[in-house]
């Protein structure tokens, strides 16, 4: 509630510049008055109207002081501003350093970034990168097509007959427990040197390739030493790309097998337990094997489904759910005699890795009941294929049932909804062991163009739920040379430690014939990838001309990102792609959406907007300018974006041919000089290819010294813009140390330090002492303050950082500072630029009692103005400190300065957890606006988690009605309580986590997670404002006011009275909610959901979502997309005989009853193991 300024008899305000025309005095503390020791009551004054009551009031217990009047607070606030922009002016040498760019402005020149040149040369460059890749990858799938046409098969092929370098050798020699060991494996591993290779960071042997099988195949069957025949060949051809193209990284051929052949050869790094790596469940491999699915998963939960059969029903799920990418779209739902979703999706949703999640975690809950009805199911698959009304894949359309058997064929619904044209493929999976005829189950996938498929048992999940793709690159196989189009993934992590990269695919068909006038063959014999690094990638753009705020942005026809500065995932898990949207990599909004969008639809643009970009410490939001430049990356699925703030438009680029003033600059880099000089720090850029990197800067610094004794800036093998212009700022900034910072005696205005940082690279700080107590960034394009000061105008305060949940400030020695910086802007010839930021580091304590006596009342340099009883004063920051609050907050709602001496160890807080009603009044009174976004890059530790009950039963046990229903001795239930026991005992952990594993994998330690952020920014309120806080049965009075020039806000306020005012707490930065583990709904807890505040002083519990915002929700507003370019879901000769065939194993009574008996009488249940944390085998 705005209050207009009253009248009050007080003594005007003494001169604006009390520091600066005291330069030599401190103000010293205990000048303030005592506080009365009695409070006389308020209740007929608070009956009166807050309007006409404000300037009147006056402090409890302190009747001869009132609250100051609105025009004394503006006086304070110029005070405040006057004295920072002195010191600014003095010390900060804005104004110098523009004269000294000015008298050395022979020395270098001004260039200009012109957006949509320097886009498309940039495309241009990624685009011939990637252009080398195709090549290699077209010879490498033509001459395996080749190979494996004039391979002849051999069924008496032995394993020692193959000579290879098994990748997982020695591991397997180090693992007792190993397949090999165990069989003894006959077959020639070759034994390979290796030699370190920075481009791979690896060890690696470019003489040979290596062999990945995969830990669940036989290394010894037929079908695989013939596989290990041909594709030796392929050796010659790898180690030929390498020799035309030196900078190729891995060159992997993925076989429909399942081994994989890779070059140059290296070791596995096979996890310390089972190694689940399979090829075919690569990203690449499942995107470059088949076209884009709409896939509707249905499974059987009739009450014959029990026991072991239904575990390996959601365990099949969950594996077939892996073998999709981004460019899917999935459904998954469970049916008895009716057919529902198992989560809450309602319709087909992009097979991403959170909707992906959400299945997972909601099949568990299936449970088994009521009697089988196909047609229910087939109904619900086929009308969720049929609706036209959402986004989906519109290519490959498939039903994919789990059943453990039944006798209904559902022939009429197949002739309603898909013949004749059967443009729906229905794949079929018997589950279990059992003696239901599977007849009908074959004819169903037959008769609809797909497969039939038995899962009998838990080994039989992983192979039989990912060969559905040979399937469906039949159309793909003979639609030949047209089908032969390679694509460019999404990010993701290599399996071999090269990090994030993107590979190129191509698939590889066999050409063989079955006979002389055959059909020709049909199958894909697998897929051809070769990676490229996205650092490989980064490379090409513009290297620090740019500036600090520029960068280059890449995304696909997802929208995901494959370049931006905020791509940086906290943990990476090879199973899964890098799937960051560019919507999510910065902050949204509908002129992002735009852009978004047209770069998707492959277009050309420029648009310049105002948006919000945060901070890099991510606890600041600014509301800037930005140029949006964007063009389509050329033979590829990605488009190129440039972003520049106005002030980048043009750069400086230093030209430095005067060999002596170059030797006479580097020389104030030395060490020896900075006593002198001032410390300098140095940006880790890459400025020689022979620089030694290192993480200590004053290494860093050494190393640099050594290698330019030995090389000149203008050495080929040095980048010599960087060089150049790192000299330059060198020299330039010793300048500002002479005309301005060497003379002033820093102690006088209570400074720690100046300092000056540059785009080229150089950051010197004054005194050399000071650089002791130095923690930001040495790459000024990385620290904070730099940054935010380049896209502010005025000063910029950065008060040190804390968290509620450390220790506060220790402040000893005066060593605990508050930095205050500045851009320089110069304009040169017409032509503005920002090419460095200058400021000082206050003195926290000291600027604390300066700040009480500039809100003060004083009208002399020594004395506080003193009230009697008998007089009318307004209250001060100074005398009245036990009545009156009075704080400096910037921009992001952290402490900065305050007048009471307990709060000096917690500037830097938020604010809500100094004073949490005062902000939230500040907040509802549009000081601050709040923002709220996710970052899906979080890390999170796993939390425990002990057996519950809801866990499932390692053994099966069955109940009275089960022994008396005679049909329940001779069908599934027996048989799944055998494989019960069976696996229980020998593969017991293949459903139940390891703690072992747990606690020596760094996966379990740590996993992917949505943390929720929230930042506070100044909001549209500019001008001085007062109000009344109403606690209930008491209320407070406030006073704030934006410092014209500064990210800081001066409030003045009554202290707190009353406990009721503490109700309410605003929270910043990442939350990060956690769920109990996923439960059956009819068991799913009803109670709030924990949350934890990285701010917050303790635990706070508040419902709120464990994966960002509500998945649910989100799919009902899906984000602009489109799928590749072409599709192969039908050709005409497609041969669909093939089909799938089985037979079921018929059970003997007699050895069931024995079983049953067995386990009843002799063997007790297996105990289950403590889990210690999230580390559950992915099988």
């Amino acid at each position: 509630m705005a209050v207009p300024a009253g009248t009050c008899s007080a003594s005007r305000p003494g001169p604006a510049r009390i520091a600066l025309l005291w330069p030599g005095r401190r103000p010293q503390p205990g000048l303030g008055a005592r506080r009365p020791a009695s409070r006389p009551p308020r209740p007929l004054l608070l009956l009166m109207p807050p309007l006409l009551l404000l300037p009147l009031l006056a402090a409890p217990g302190a009747s001869a002081y009132s609250f100051p009047q609105q025009h004394t607070m503006q006086h304070w606030a110029r005070r405040l501003e006057q004295e920072i922009d002195g010191v600014m002016r003095i010390f900060g040498g804005v104004q110098q350093l523009r004269e000294i760019y000015k008298d050395n402005r022979n020395l270098f020149e001004v260039q200009e970034n012109e957006p949509q040149k320097l886009v498309e040369k940039v495309a241009g460059d990624i685009e011939s990168l990637l252009d080398r890749k195709v090549q290699a990858l077209k010879r490498l799938a033509d001459a395996a097509e080749n190979f494996q046409k004039a391979h002849r098969w051999q069924d008496n092929i032995k394993e020692e007959d193959i000579m290879y370098y098994d990748a997982k050798a020695d591991a397997e020699l180090d693992d007792p427990e190993s397949e090999d060991v165990e069989r003894g494996s006959k077959a020639s591993t070759l034994s390979l040197d290796f030699v370190e290779d920075s481009n791979f960071k690896n060890k690696v042997n470019y003489s040979y390739t290596a062999v990945q099988i995969p830990t669940d195949i036989y290394k010894g069957s037929t079908v695989i030493l013939n596989e290990l025949n041909w594709t030796e060949a392929l050796e010659n051809v790898f180690i030929e790309n390498r020799r035309q193209d030196p900078t190729l990284l891995w060159q992997v051929f993925g076989s429909a097998t399942g081994v994989t052949r890779y070059y140059p050869a290296t070791a596995w790094r096979a996890p310390k337990k089972i190694d689940l790596y399979d090829v075919r469940r690569r990203p690449w491999y499942i995107q470059g094997a088949s076209s884009p699915k709409d896939m509707v998963i249905i499974v059987d939960v009739s009450g014959s489904v029990s026991g072991l059969t239904l575990k390996l029903m959601k365990t099949s799920v969950c594996e077939m759910l892996d073998t999709l990418s981004d460019d899917d779209y999935v459904n998954v739902a469970s049916f008895n005699e009716k057919a529902q979703p198992v989560s809450c999706f309602t319709h087909l949703v992009q097979a991403n890795v959170r909707n992906k999640k959400v299945f997972k975690e909601a099949v568990q809950g299936m449970v088994a009941k009521g009697t089988t009805g196909y047609k229910a199911g087939f109904e619900y698959a086929f009308n969720q294929l049929q609706n036209s009304n959402i986004t989906r894949a519109n290519c490959n359309k498939m039903i994919m049932m789990f059943t453990d058997g039944g006798e209904d064929r559902v022939q009429d619904v197949f002739e309603k909804y898909n013949w004749p044209n059967r443009t729906v493929r229905v794949f079929t999976f018997s589950v279990g062991q059992h003696n239901y005829d599977v007849t009908p189950l074959q004819w169903m996938a037959c008769a609809n163009k797909g497969y039939y498929f038995e899962i009998p048992s838990i080994g039989a999940i992983r192979i039989n739920t990912q060969e559905y793709l040979d399937v469906l690159g039949r159309p793909m196989v003979l639609a030949g040379k047209e089908a032969k189009q390679v694509q460019w993934t999404n990010v993701y992590e290599d399996a071999l430690g090269l990090g994030l990269v993107v590979t190129g695919t191509l698939p590889v068909f066999n050409l063989t014939q079955d006979g002389p006038g055959e059909k020709k063959n049909q199958l894909i014999l697998g897929v051809m990838g070769i990676d490229v690094a996205l650092n490989d990638i980064k490379r090409l753009t513009p290297n620090c001309t740019l500036g600090a705020n520029g960068y280059v942005f890449a995304i696909d026809l997802n929208g995901y990102v494959l370049l931006h500065p905020n791509l940086k995932p906290q943990t990476t898990n090879f199973r899964e792609p890098v799937t960051l949207d560019f919507l999510d990599a910065e902050l949204e909004d509908e002129n992002k959406e735009e852009i978004r969008r047209s770069m998707i639809d492959g277009n050309k643009g420029h648009k310049q907007i105002r948006t919000l970009v945060k901070s890099l410490d991510e606890r600041y939001i600014d509301e800037v300018m930005r140029n949006y430049t964007w063009v389509p990356i050329r033979s590829t699925n990605y488009s190129l974006g440039l972003v520049l703030p106005p002030y980048s438009t043009f750069y400086l680029q230093a030209n430095l041919s005067d060999q002596i003033l170059q030797v006479k600059y580097f020389e104030f880099l030395l060490p020896s000089s900075f006593e002198s000089e001032g410390h300098v720090f140095i940006a880790p850029r890459e400025y020689c290819k022979d620089l030694n990197a290192s993480d200590n800067n004053t290494e860093f610094l050494k190393n640099f010294i050594e290698l330019m004794e030995k090389v000149t800036p203008d050495s080929k093998q040095c980048n010599n813009f960087l060089l150049h212009n790192l000299i330059l700022d060198t020299g330039i900034t010793q300048q500002l140390v002479e005309r301005v910072w060497r003379d002033q005696d820093l102690n006088t205005y209570s400074l720690l330090a100046v300092f000056a940082a540059t785009d080229g690279g150089i950051t010197r700080v004054f005194p050399n002492k000071a650089a002791e107590d130095w923690t930001e960034n040495p790459e000024p394009f990385n620290a904070s303050f730099y940054r935010r000061s380049l896209d502010n105008h005025g000063y910029v305060f950065k008060p040190p950082h804390q968290d509620a949940l450390l220790r506060p400030l220790e402040l000893e020695n005066d060593t605990v500072g508050i930095l205050v910086s500045t851009a320089v802007e110069l304009s040169l010839g017409g032509r503005t630029l920002r090419p460095a930021v200058v400021g000082v580091k206050l003195d926290l304590e000291a600027w604390a009692e300066k700040f009480k006596v500039l809100a003060s009342n004083r009208t002399h340099q020594d004395q506080p103005q003193k009230c009697g009883p008998s007089s009318h004063c307004e209250m001060d920051c100074e005398v009245n400190n036990e009545d009156l609050l009075c704080v400096l907050i910037d921009d992001g709602g952290f402490l900065v300065l305050s007048n009471q001496n307990h709060q000096w160890d917690q500037v830097g807080r938020f604010f809500s957890e100094v004073d949490a009603n005062l902000m939230m009044a500040l907040y509802n009174n549009s000081f601050y606006t709040r923002k709220e976004s996710y970052d899906y890059q979080a890390a999170c530790a796993p939390q425990p988690q002990g057996n519950l009950g809801a866990a499932p039963r390692g053994i099966f046990v069955p109940t009275i009605a089960d022994f008396l229903n005679l049909a329940w001795w001779t069908s599934a239930a027996a048989w799944s309580l055998f494989q019960q026991l069976l696996y229980g005992l020998i593969y017991h952990s293949w459903f139940q986590a390891d703690p072992t594993e747990a606690e020596g994998n760094p996966e379990a330690r740590e996993s992917s997670c949505v943390m929720k952020q929230t930042q506070y920014y100044f909001g549209s309120v500019n001008t001085s404002y007062n109000a009344i806080i109403d606690c209930g049965n008491c209320s407070r009075l406030f006073h704030a006011q934006r410092l014209t020039n500064t990210n800081l806000l001066f409030v003045v306020a009554e202290k707190p009275l009353c406990s009721q005012c503490e109700a309410g707490r605003l929270l910043q930065k990442e939350t990060h909610c956690i769920l109990p583990p996923p439960l059956p709904a009819a068991r799913a807890p009803s109670r709030p959901v924990r949350a934890f505040s990285a701010d917050a002083a303790s635990l706070t519990t508040h419902p709120c979502p464990a994966d960002g915002p509500e998945q649910c929700e989100l799919v009902q507003r899906p984000r602009y997309r489109r799928g590749p370019h072409i599709c192969f879901d039908y050709n005409a000769t497609e041969d669909t005989s093939d089909c799938g065939r089985g037979a079921s194993f018929p059970p003997s009574l007699g050895v069931l009853v024995s079983l049953q008996l067995l386990l009843l009488l002799g063997l007790p249940p297996r105990p289950q193991p403590q889990v210690h944390a999230h580390a559950s085998r992915g099988l």
